[in-house]
């Protein structure tokens, strides 16, 4: 059988039980955080005009816009939430797998539980666990460069996995589910180029296909089957060399949610080993932004391809928020980078962008087309002296984790950002909740302190 079977089988044989407690302790983590992002994102202009324009395709309140007050139908709502959650780039990642998994898979997972209701805490973590298991699985598996934006369809595959079991569906139900999704993945890196919008609106576009595959599995349609190694299938069509055994080999030992590394800059991942390095070399050595004459950023072709992009004039946000000389140039200057640096005069000012005009990206020779690490950064300064790091794990990485603090403080940085004061009550609230999501009886409690 295709290897998607494999994945239905381990989605639908795995109880809470089955979770390892550290499975469990990093879904809550990155419940949190999603949430936390989702709310910033809440703040983007453009996350208002898509859901002006959402609203528009008809009425209904299945389900919330977080950080508004706004009820949509569930697909729309997932639409717009999954915008939300990834248009700053602050989601958290799976750096192996080069997916985004939440950014796709809780805006589905919250709309379907506002709509139909019956889920407890432990049936959201067991189903976020097993749906980071399919995302990611299918990310890992991949040994081709990435030309197509895997984060939303890799993420639409653990999203449908995530609602099987919510909705208690068997292995045949959901591999037409599977099918029925496949029939409806989209998503290029073309506006990861350009810095358009529209590359998070890819994920809110396959997290409503997830939906919609669902509920069309669900009234009896049939998908095709051989969906990830069929002739036509996601890995002949979408990314070509891959090696999917040894994934479907460890379900049920190795939990991918393990694995998912915090962001704590709302930036490319690809640009935070810049960031992180920057800031080791200043704590090492503790020179000023004055003090620095050029930078130079050593790093794989893969960083290289997708952030090593020139630095330009009055730059879109979202092509900053991917350009390797902005963001190292703002992390000299500022000595750190947050979501204000990229929602105002910052993008135009002429301290940054000449600054990124003194950031070389040199790039190494390694033959892993996802790898994203090491990184080695180097900083020369004014009178001569020359520093450098070499960043093997990047703060936020499973292995370099952000402390409780640091998450926590994140997460109240981020629920100051959104378009909507919630005030520090609900916030306060919400930690509660996920601290103790697995003794929750109702799901849908999440969602009050979000409106």
């Amino acid at each position: 059988m295709d290897g998607i079977g494999g994945f239905a089988r381990h989605v639908v044989s795995t109880r809470w039980g089955d979770l390892p407690a550290t499975a469990v302790a990093a879904v809550k983590t990155f419940v949190l955080d999603t949430l936390g992002v989702a709310i910033a994102g809440s703040g983007e202009p453009t996350a208002a005009r898509l859901a002006e324009t959402a609203a528009g395709w008809g009425g209904g309140d299945e389900a919330t816009v977080w950080g508004t007050g706004l009820r949509l139908p569930a697909i729309h709502a997932a639409l717009v939430n999954g915008y939300q959650t990834h248009c700053l780039e602050f989601d958290c990642v799976h750096e192996g797998a080069t997916v985004h998994p939440m950014a796709t898979i809780l805006p589905v997972l919250l709309a379907h539980i506002e709509r139909a209701g019956g889920a407890t805490g432990r049936d959201l973590i067991t189903a976020i666990a097993l749906a980071v298991d399919v995302a990611a699985g299918i990310g890992v598996a991949s040994r081709a460069p990435m030309r197509f934006f895997r984060p939303a369809m890799a993420g639409a595959f653990g999203a449908v996995a995530g609602l099987a079991v919510l909705a208690r569906l068997d292995t045949e139900t959901l591999l037409n589910a599977f099918g029925i999704l496949y029939g409806q993945l989209s998503g290029t890196l073309q506006p990861h180029v350009e810095g358009s919008p529209v590359l998070g609106i890819q994920i809110g576009v396959n997290a409503r296909a997830a939906l919609t595959a669902l509920d069309l599995a669900a009234n009896g349609f049939v998908g095709p089957h051989d969906v990830l190694e069929g002739r036509y299938g996601y890995y002949a069509l979408f990314e070509g060399n891959h090696e999917l055994a040894s994934v479907l080999a460890t379900l049920g030992t190795t939990w991918r949610v393990t694995e998912v590394a915090h962001k704590p800059f709302p930036t490319g991942r690809l640009t935070h080993g810049a960031i992180d390095g920057l800031q080791r070399l200043r704590a090492a050595h503790g020179f000023e932004a004055e003090e620095v004459k050029d930078v130079r950023l050593t790093v794989p072709p893969f960083v290289a391809r997708l952030v090593g992009r020139p630095d330009v004039p009055s730059p879109a946000a979202n092509y900053a928020k991917l350009c390797l000389p902005f963001v190292a140039a703002t992390a000299v200057l500022k000595g750190t980078v947050d979501v204000p640096d990229f929602r105002g005069a910052w993008l135009r000012d002429p301290r940054v962008h000449a600054l990124a005009g003194r950031v070389t990206v040199a790039v190494t020779e390694d033959a892993d087309e996802n790898a994203s690490v090491p990184q080695t950064i180097e900083v020369t300064l004014t009178d001569g002296r020359r520093h450098a790091v070499r960043v093997e794990h990047v703060i936020g990485h499973a292995a370099n984790p952000l402390s409780r603090g640091q998450h926590l403080d994140k997460f109240r940085r981020c629920w100051t950002y959104g378009a909507r004061s919630l005030g520090d009550g609900p916030g306060d609230a919400l930690i509660g909740l996920v601290d103790r999501l697995e003794h929750v009886t109702d799901a849908r409690e999440l969602i009050q302190p979000l409106r």
